[in-house]
């Protein structure tokens, strides 16, 4: 009898989540309920498994709506029929044409229509839809039709404090006052469930509307499938076919990447084909192996990480470039029996190139089978506040003060308790559809059978649906990543090439590895600009480890993360790898298997390593306890099995009871931040390129990583690096800059992209007039020819981009502000001759080279015909530098640094709650040195913006790594602009 069911997935209209609404047809009685939500299909999969575990009958459908206007109701018969639904909203939201106003014919759906909005000729899938209300005027007409009438009574709340709150969410949806909501853009009040007997008491005048809406619901199904898996299943035609082509590829890489006579590693590709085929997953592997090698054939760099990375198939495949025999990783970590859900390929490309790989993708597989994943955001405290505050006519300033606090404190007045009120009905509630940052999915089936799809900003098409909705039917996706450190390097060997005539084979990762200079760059924490390892709290770990090896650094880039650093095990690590009669066994195994780390669990492998070795797990049921023990465990009671397998195993071998509970203890509080170590081991690799083309080609490495939007730094850092590096850096200018930073010998001309708030049409009319003319030899030639605004055009004087052409800033502002305010409007038409402007001459001063500082971080953000350190009102430049600490250790001193970066550290000591800061400085040489700020110093000497700061601290060493315990600091005014 409910045809027209609406849950909080009718965005900014519904109050009811779907269990909510799936509740109230249980307790009303209902054996059968339609999910109708507007525009929208979200809820209906997880609808479907509310209603099969609650023993309603589910009925999936759609209400069109334009604007307020109900058009009609679309009722699946069967899974055709949701697919026919899904279709339809596709089509109208990626060609972003206005849904019909009368229902595009179907073969599997009914069409419910409401009065006001009757097609004359009625198909035989047509209905019309009479509310309770409006049987009391029922049109006589209607009595032809009497066969094709049925009940339509919607649902969109459940009582009064929800009909409020929706009224609340239209007027959010419209951005109104509340006093301002006409009653035609919300729904009426009656629109709650009742029980199904007194629904049928209204329409008891009229018996033929009740048997024609249980005849229509009869006549529907959804009988979705929850079990199998959607993805594709096979890349060829079928299992067979995959299975030869996976083998073949693998063999065929397998030369590539080991001698013939390694038995191991030849046996292990064996044991992983077996594993895949056995498992249906070969599909999977041969999908990613296309994609890495259309992206090979296009020249891109990737990294494949994550699980991924245990695989030989996948190193053999080219997917990824960890060797797992070098590293001792299981494969059993990525795919084994025991695994529920397909395993996932984690893949970045750089940053330029990902939006290719994801256009091929949709091609290569096809738009009906390839869909971005979509996300559900939420409704945020702040954003919720802010939007019920402006309902309520509240004024910014109140709202700011009221964002910043909770819902549980005691209400001001009557406003402010209401918005307390509904703010909290409205936590959790969806608020928009968007897109998943780098999720695909590819599917067996059209999409279409599972959701609609939508474009958000990216334009690429994208289900309505998350990625934990997917998972519920076993729907996976690939993640299909970007990073700017692989920008970094495919720049870097451009460069390389252009400048120099080399060409890098930045694959050769094993010969970096054991490269001198690269392990020198990263003994000492000279890792700037290198992905992963460039961070203050990375470049000192370096430092104190005196890392100078692949495996080092794949356990320095695990320890680093917060899970293990709080739990005291990262210094526990560099305490036993700088001293190793600190290093202690807990058993025999422990040394046997985590000798490399020292005996130090670093790795969510470690747990399956000792599960498998010292309580004889087999590895599928290891990787199950890992992944148990680290709350991703689908089954509780496949956990408690395996769990109760460890203790008899060792009860077996007569291990004494408090030495197993221990090593339980030990591994289950590391498994819930533990890293994976084929992730780190992935990362180590990219970073190894890096430090390559740092050692090998610096300015090269530079240059690409200032055109690639720098990294863990601000520009102005990577500048200062490149000077230190011996370039000479040129500030922008429009007769020798393109438009991102260019390398000529030893000189960067920084790229005009540098000009704050030049635009891209702007720079791309300077390069384009450059190109095809020559040279600009007058700001009226630049005008004549990039056809600049005057903004674009003040933007790039003050930066000082037109100082080929005059020095004089105010001369060039004067003749820019006399071109716009009397230049005619241009035509098309060709002049025959090359006038030469008027030439005008001016008295005005050109200004020093201070001011051009001024004007440079004005127009760019940061200095670069100057240091920072030359702005300053005094001489003093501290009276020890970054290059002398070690020799200082335990001295209070006085040091002048230009800040580069902080890092805010919550603590809790008996205050309360308060913060500690890490500051990373240059000094005038260009040293780098770190500072610890405790909450007493903060408090008293808070950091007040960029600048250069004097510093008053202690020296304390920590394991070769200096830093400075600030007991005061204050910044240095600056010369006057």
């Amino acid at each position: 009898m409910y045809l027209a069911c609406h849950s909080y997935y009718s965005l900014r209209y519904g109050t009811l989540s779907v269990e909510a609404l799936v509740r109230q047809a249980v307790m009303n009685g209902l054996e059968s309920l339609a999910l109708t939500d507007i525009n929208s299909t979200t809820g209906v999969i997880d609808f479907a498994k509310q209603c099969k575990a609650a023993g309603i009958k589910p009925l999936a459908g759609v209400e069109i709506r334009k604007a307020d206007q109900l058009l009609y109701i679309a009722i699946a018969k069967n899974l055709d029929g949701f697919r026919e639904i899904n279709e339809l909203l596709t089509k109208t939201n990626l060609s972003e044409m206005p849904l019909p106003k009368q229902s595009p014919y179907f073969n599997h759906v009914f069409v419910i229509y409401p009065t006001d909005n009757v097609p004359e000729i009625l198909q035989k899938h047509e209905f019309v839809g009479i509310k309770p209300a409006e049987l009391k005027r029922y049109q006589p007409s209607f009595t032809k039709k009497a066969e094709k009438l049925v009940c339509l009574y919607p649902v969109t709340f459940s009582g009064n404090q929800e009909f409020n709150l929706h009224k609340l969410l239209r007027c959010i949806d419209n951005n109104m006052l509340l006093s301002h909501l006409p009653p035609k853009q919300y729904a009426g009040t009656g629109e709650y469930m009742i029980p199904i007997s007194e629904l049928k008491a209204l329409y008891q005048e009229y018996p033929y509307i009740i048997r024609n809406t249980e005849v229509l619901m009869e006549q529907c199904s959804f009988p979705f499938d929850f079990q199998s898996p959607k993805n594709k299943k096979c890349y060829t035609s079928s299992y067979y076919e995959d299975k030869i082509l996976l083998e073949t590829l693998a063999l065929e890489g397998f030369k590539d990447r080991y001698s013939a006579d390694n038995h191991v590693a030849k046996q292990r590709l064996y044991d992983e084909l077996e594993t895949i085929h056995k498992m249906q997953f070969g599909c999977y592997f041969l999908t990613t192996w296309d994609i890495i090698r259309h992206s090979l054939s296009k020249g891109y760099f990737h990294v494949g990480r994550g699980s991924g990375a245990n695989s030989l198939v996948a190193y053999c495949l080219k997917i990824t470039e960890v060797d797992p025999i070098e590293l001792n990783l299981y494969f059993a970590r990525f795919l084994n029996n025991k695994r529920t859900s397909p395993p996932d390929f984690d893949i970045d490309w750089s940053w330029t190139d990902r939006d290719d790989i994801i256009d091929y993708i949709f091609k290569r597989f096809g738009r009906e089978h390839t869909g971005f994943c979509g996300t559900v955001t939420d409704f945020k405290h702040r954003s919720t506040v802010r939007e019920l505050g402006k309902v309520f006519g509240l004024p910014k300033e109140e709202l700011d003060q009221l964002s910043r606090t909770t819902f549980d404190q005691k209400p001001q007045d009557k406003l402010v308790k209401s918005i307390q009120h509904y703010g909290k009905m409205l936590a959790g509630f969806p608020n928009q559809l968007s897109m998943h940052s780098c999720g695909i999915y590819i599917t067996e089936e059209p999409i279409a059978n599972y959701t609609a799809m939508n474009v958000y900003p990216k334009g690429v098409p994208t289900c309505e649906i998350d990625m934990y909705m997917a998972e519920t039917f076993h729907l996976e996706k690939i993640d299909i990543l970007s990073q700017r450190g692989l920008g970094h390097i495919k720049e870097a060997v451009c460069i390389a090439e252009k400048n120099k005539g080399v060409k890098i084979d930045i694959a050769d990762t094993k010969s970096f590895k054991k490269d001198e200079k690269c392990n020198t760059l990263l003994r000492t924490g000279k890792t700037l600009g290198c992905f992963y390892i460039e961070s203050p709290a990375m470049r000192g770990l370096l430092r104190r480890l005196k890392c100078d090896s692949y495996e080092t650094l794949v356990a320095a880039s695990s320890i680093i993360r917060p899970g293990v650093a709080q739990s005291g095990m990262m210094r526990e690590y560099v305490e036993r790898h700088r001293d190793p009669s600190r290093i202690k066994y807990f058993h025999p195994v422990f040394e046997e298997q985590l000798k490399d780390t020292y005996g130090v669990m670093v790795y969510q492998e470690d747990v399956i390593k000792i599960a498998h070795h010292f309580a004889k797990l087999d590895l599928n049921d290891a990787d199950v306890l890992r992944r148990g023990m680290s709350g991703k465990s689908r089954s509780q009671q496949e956990m408690d099995k395996v769990k109760g397998q460890f203790f008899s195993n060792c009860e077996a071998m007569g291990y004494p009871k408090a030495m197993v509970e221990e090593v339980y203890r030990q591994i289950a509080s590391f498994a819930g931040y533990s890293f994976c170590k084929s992730h780190s081991a992935s990362y180590a690799v990219e970073s190894y390129q890096s430090l390559y083309l740092k050692a090998y080609y610096p300015l090269e490495f530079i240059t690409a990583v200032i055109n690639n939007n720098g990294g863990f730094y601000r520009p102005e850092v990577y500048i200062t690096e490149a000077r230190m590096l011996g370039a000479h850096i040129e500030a922008p200018d429009i007769n020798f800059s393109l438009s991102n930073a260019s390398l000529k010998g030893e000189t960067i001309h920084l790229g005009l992209d540098q000009i704050m708030h030049l635009s891209k049409k702007g720079i791309a009319g300077i390069c384009q007039a450059r190109e095809k003319g020559g040279p600009f030899s007058s700001l009226a030639d630049v005008l004549d020819r990039a056809a600049l605004n005057f903004d674009d055009t003040s933007y790039a004087i003050y930066a000082g981009a037109l100082r080929s052409i005059s020095r004089s800033k105010g001369q060039l502002i004067i003749e820019a502000k006399r071109y716009f305010h009397h230049e005619p409007v241009k035509t098309q038409a060709l002049q025959l001759f090359q006038v030469q402007p008027k030439a005008h001459t001016y008295e005005l001063d050109e200004g020093d080279m201070f001011e051009d500082a001024f004007d440079e971080m004005e127009g760019l953000g940061y200095p670069v015909s100057v240091s920072p350190f030359d702005l300053l009102k005094t001489n003093y430049r501290g009276a020890v530098y970054a290059s002398q600490l070690l020799q200082n250790e335990g001295k209070t001193v006085r040091m002048v640094g230009y800040l580069i970066s902080i890092k805010d550290v919550p603590i809790t000591n008996k205050d309360g709650k308060t913060k500690m800061n890490f500051g990373t400085w240059i000094d005038i040489y260009g040293g780098y040195f770190d500072t610890v700020h405790f909450p007493a110093s903060l408090k008293k000497h808070p950091f007040t913006g960029l600048g250069c700061y004097l510093l008053l601290g202690k020296i304390t060493i920590d394991h070769d790594f200096p830093s400075i315990e600030v007991l005061k600091m204050e910044k240095l005014p600056m010369i006057p602009d």
